[in-house]
């Protein structure tokens, strides 16, 4: 454990000490601010979330990559990966401590949106508990949106080509899912649909949290990490 947070902090601290960080955060902000400005808070509308808890399963999927493209592929491209690699840390360890960085970093990216809650408050009787499953949702679907990156960053030296594999992989899962479904056989359409991000976290967005989802998005992150460590562990012994 004491391993996984030393690599967590010096995760962390990587991302701030270049611009990539600031980019992502900012332009994240910029863009829920406008869609929450767009859906969910205008003359007349509800005090709710569901707009831009909606569209942020979107916007992450564009947003999250560009954070993780580089986690594991610059410690190949560098060389890093060795002097990590020689130090008494695990596989497991490095891929975890990856994982608990970014996660962190985009928690903080998501804590400056808790201000939509206070000018819905300000204007409005807002309910409390959807907005809560709300940002458990997107908690959940970050991690798994970080697992798929450092996955994705793990099988290049290239920042770009993951960020491209992790953006298309997630596109897939989370946007397109549901048109290929329509189009294939009924057995394939069920697995599908079930498979399909959408269809587990559209529950949280509108303030429902079924621990059915919940197991949906722990399990698939937990294996996307097992594949990410089993990828690392197979450049190890190259």
């Amino acid at each position: 454990m004491r391993n996984i947070l030393v690599l967590t902090r010096r995760e962390i601290a990587s991302y701030f000490v270049s611009p990539v960080a600031y980019v992502v955060i900012g332009l994240f902000l910029v863009l829920s601010g406008a869609f929450f400005a767009l859906g969910d808070f205008y003359p007349g509308a509800p005090a709710q979330m569901r707009s831009i808890f909606d569209v942020m399963m979107v916007i992450l999927i564009f947003i999250l990559p560009l954070l993780t493209m580089r986690s594991l592929a610059e410690e190949f491209r560098s060389g890093t990966i060795e002097t990590l690699m020689t130090a008494p840390v695990t596989d497991v360890e490095v891929v975890v401590g990856k994982f608990l960085g970014c996660w962190l970093v985009y928690l903080a990216m998501l804590a400056p949106t808790l201000v939509y809650v206070v000018l819905l408050a300000a204007f409005g009787q807002p309910d409390y508990g959807p907005i809560a499953a709300g940002y458990l949702g997107l908690a959940l679907l970050g991690a798994f949106y970080i697992a798929v990156g450092i996955f994705a960053s793990s099988m290049s030296q290239s920042q770009v080509l993951a960020a491209i594999v992790a953006v298309v992989t997630l596109a897939l899962l989370g946007i397109l899912a549901p048109w290929i479904a329509a189009a294939v056989p009924s057995f394939w359409r069920h697995i599908l649909q079930q498979a399909a991000v959408r269809s587990h976290y559209t529950d949280f967005s509108q303030g429902v949290v079924d621990l059915v989802h919940v197991l949906y998005f722990v399990a698939l992150t937990l294996y996307v990490l097992f594949l990410a460590v089993k990828i690392v562990e197979s450049r190890r012994w190259r």
